[in-house]
């Protein structure tokens, strides 16, 4: 299964890399590379309840990572513009109505949308395109990505680390997580069937050249 492989990759680049391994793999993600923090971070909290990490050392380090990856799709905002995104966005599975909604989101709430959108899912992936195209000064971007994504990062990182706590502890934790896995599985092929359908119905015909 592709989900189970790609937790499997995760779970291995965390164990291999510690602190950076969490960093670089929450930089995909917030460079619109759909790579999931709700299995980064809550695997990174596991291994806090472990002993091998520090609950809010992790925390900080996912937020850093999502600034390293902001800064990436804030360059393609600024100086690929729309165009670049409507052209290559299918490549990470972006579509016009995930852009469209980051844009409305970020003309509602100017700058402060980086902050409130890193705390909203979907639209802290996507926020960084809007205000790269806005040419948003790079300190308040910066500064509102850190201070929105760590408590993101805290929050999943404590669920991680709750359950690891109580794993050994309560023999009906597994029983739970097995069906929740299994409902996590089915529900991400149907999220990536019903993404990869749509892309392909929004192709051009052959022939016609897309638009530029």
């Amino acid at each position: 299964m592709i989900v189970a492989a790609l937790a499997t990759w995760i779970v291995g680049v965390i164990s291999a890399a510690g602190y950076a391994g969490v960093l670089g793999l929450m930089a995909i993600e917030s460079a619109c590379i759909p790579l999931p923090s709700e299995i980064i971070m809550p695997f990174s909290g596991y291994l806090v309840s472990t002993g091998r990490f520090n609950l809010f050392l992790v925390a900080t380090a996912g937020a850093l990572g999502c600034n390293v990856g902001s800064a990436v799709a804030y360059a393609v905002g600024r100086y690929g513009g729309r165009p670049f995104v409507d052209r290559w966005g299918w490549l990470v599975l972006l579509d016009h109505a995930d852009l469209d909604r980051a844009e409305r989101f970020f003309a509602r709430f100017g700058a402060p949308a980086v902050l409130i959108g890193r705390l909203l899912p979907v639209i802290r992936t996507f926020i960084a395109l809007p205000a790269g195209m806005a040419r948003m000064r790079q300190v308040p971007f910066h500064l509102y990505t850190f201070i929105g994504s760590w408590p993101w990062c805290l929050g999943l990182a404590w669920i991680g680390y709750a359950l690891g706590a109580k794993w050994n502890s309560d023999p009906r934790l597994h029983g739970i997580l097995h069906w929740l896995d299994a409902i996590v599985v089915v529900v991400a092929l149907l999220v990536v069937a019903f993404f990869v359908r749509r892309r392909l119905r929004e192709r051009p015909p052959r022939g016609v050249p897309p638009i530029a």
